[in-house]
């Protein structure tokens, strides 16, 4: 079956050929959501303010204003490259979160709206603290 673009980390697929492949117009948009949460910008050669770099914010002390400067460079990050998804909401859960994927984690849930689609998607991502000491 043909694909739209490589699933992300690269995985072997005897059925899609060698690697596997998103097969969705959602799948592709979740993932360069994803990637631009996660790139730090400097990063790409070509491109040094493409990302968010969600994890330089791991050790910022959680205040509303924190939370406010995210929102605001995912909004303008998004607007910029992904002109075709509107951000509605991010949600911030903290350390006790029991829907985080570990408890030394912190999770980032983002609801979106892709334009072109007419469709409503949510992405959770979940960032890795230090172990306690």
């Amino acid at each position: 079956m043909s694909g739209i673009s490589c699933k992300l980390p690269l995985s072997m697929d005897n059925v899609d050929g060698a690697y596997t492949l998103n097969k969705t117009l959602e799948e592709v948009v979740k993932q360069n959501l994803k990637m631009l949460l996660l790139t730090i910008p400097g990063e790409r050669c070509m491109d040094l303010d493409f990302g968010i770099g969600i994890e330089r914010y791991l050790f910022e002390n959680d205040t509303p204003v924190v939370r406010e400067k995210i929102s605001t460079r995912i909004h303008e990050q998004v607007g910029k490259y992904m002109p075709f998804v509107s951000v509605r909401d991010v949600f911030y859960g903290g350390v006790d979160d029991p829907s985080a994927s570990s408890p030394n984690s912190l999770r980032l849930t983002l609801h979106y709206h892709v334009d072109p689609i007419s469709q409503d998607d949510m992405l959770n991502v979940d960032l890795p603290m230090a172990d306690k000491f």
